[in-house]
C-alpha cells in the first residue's frame, strides 16, 4: 500500500508551525513531528513545540512524549512515524510531517542507512570518554574522523557525537559515508516535499525575536524545572540549542544577557547547518514564509496527479 504524505521542512524559526496548521485545516490533515528535539516533554517552550492551543486546532502526533533522559535515534523514531502515518492514512487524514531534522526526513523517504551493529563495548567506552572528557573534546576527534558529519551537529550534542565516533571505530567508515548509502525502505511512501526558506541574514532577526519571546514566556523557569526532574547536564534532551545555554545561566551563573547572545549565535549556526542540509534536496519545492496560498496550489496539483 502506498501512503501519500506532505513533508514541511525548513530551518528553525521559518514559520513551519503556522504553515502546518493552515495545510491541516485546508486538506483534512494531521500534523506529525519529525524534529529530534520536539519529542521531549519537559522543554516544550525551549524546543518551540506547537502550543496547546495550536495542538488543539487539529490532531498532532509525536510531540513531547519522551522523558529527558531517553535518547532517540533516527531508525527507531522513523518507525514510530511510519506507524502514525499508516494509522492516519487509514482514517482518511493527510499526514503532514513537520520538522527541521533533515536526517529523519531522509531516513523516512529513502530508508535507514545499512550500518552494521556496533560492539556494545565500543559504545560504552566512547560514552564513558564523553562523560569524563566532555563532548567538546570528542567533537574535536569527530572533526578529524568525520568532518562532514561534524559540520552538521553542535559541539555539545553528546548523543550524536558519541554515535558518530562509535560508528567510525566500529565499521572503519564515517557516519556521513553510511548516510550516503542506499537504505532499506520498510514502507512505500510518496511525498510532496514543501520547504520554507529564509535567507540567513533575514532569518536572524526572527530568531532573535523568538528567543526573547521564549525568555519572556518562561524559558528559564522551564529549564530549571526540567533539570530538577533530570539533574544530568548532558541528558539527551539537554543537548539541543537553548538548553546548554540556559544551563550555563542556571548552573554557572552566566549572566542572562550573555546567555541570550550565545543562544542566538548558536541558533544562527544551527539554522545555517539546516539550510545547507536541505539545500541538497532536489525534490523540495521552496516557498517564502507566509505564502500559504501558493502552497495550497502546489498541494492541489499534487493531489490531482495522484
Amino acid at each position: 500500500m502506498t501512503v501519500h504524505v506532505l513533508c514541511l521542512a525548513g530551518a528553525t524559526g521559518t514559520g513551519k508551525t503556522e504553515a502546518a496548521l493552515h495545510l491541516a485545516r485546508r486538506f483534512n490533515g494531521a500534523v506529525v513531528n519529525f524534529d529530534s528535539r520536539q519529542v521531549y516533554r519537559d522543554i516544550p517552550l525551549i524546543t518551540a513545540q506547537p502550543s496547546p492551543e495550536e495542538q488543539a486546532a487539529c490532531p498532532h502526533h509525536l510531540y513531547g512524549f519522551l522523558a529527558s533522559h531517553i535518547p532517540v535515534r533516527a531508525g527507531s523514531f522513523v518507525e514510530m512515524v511510519q506507524g502514525v502515518v499508516s494509522d492516519l492514512a487509514e482514517e482518511g487524514r493527510l499526514p503532514i510531517l513537520v520538522g527541521g531534522t533533515g536526517l529523519y526526513l531522509q531516513t523516512l523517504l529513502e530508508g535507514l542507512a545499512p550500518i552494521p551493529l556496533i560492539d556494545p563495548q565500543v559504545r560504552e567506552r566512547i560514552e564513558e570518554e564523553c562523560a569524563s572528557l566532555g563532548s567538546c573534546v570528542l567533537y574535536q576527534r569527530l572533526l578529524r574522523d568525520d568532518p562532514v558529519y561534524a559540520a552538521k551537529i553542535h559541539p555539545h550534542d553528546r548523543q550524536r557525537i558519541s554515535r558518530a565516533l562509535e560508528v567510525f571505530e566500529g565499521t572503519g567508515r564515517p557516519l556521513s559515508w553510511w548516510h550516503d548509502q542506499p537504505g532499506e525502505k520498510k514502507m512505500d511512501i510518496q511525498a510532496l516535499q514543501l520547504g520554507i526558506r529564509v535567507d540567513l541574514h533575514d532569518l536572524e532577526p526572527r530568531l532573535n525575536q523568538r528567543i526573547h519571546a521564549m525568555l519572556a514566556g518562561g524559558a528559564v523557569e522551564e529549564m530549571r524545572a526540567a533539570y530538577a526532574l533530570c539533574p544530568h547536564r548532558m541528558a539527551p534532551a539537554f543537548t539541543g540549542i537553548g538548553c546548554p545555554e540556559l544551563l550555563g545561566h542556571l548552573l554557572d551563573q552566566v549572566p542572562l544577557e550573555e546567555t541570550t547572545a550565545v543562544w542566538l549565535r548558536n541558533t544562527r549556526a544551527y539554522a545555517k547547518r539546516q539550510i545547507t542540509w536541505f539545500k541538497r534536496n532536489k525534490h523540495m519545492y521552496w516557498f517564502p514564509p507566509g505564502t500559504c496560498e501558493e502552497m495550497d496550489m502546489r498541494v492541489e496539483e499534487w493531489r490531482h496527479d495522484l
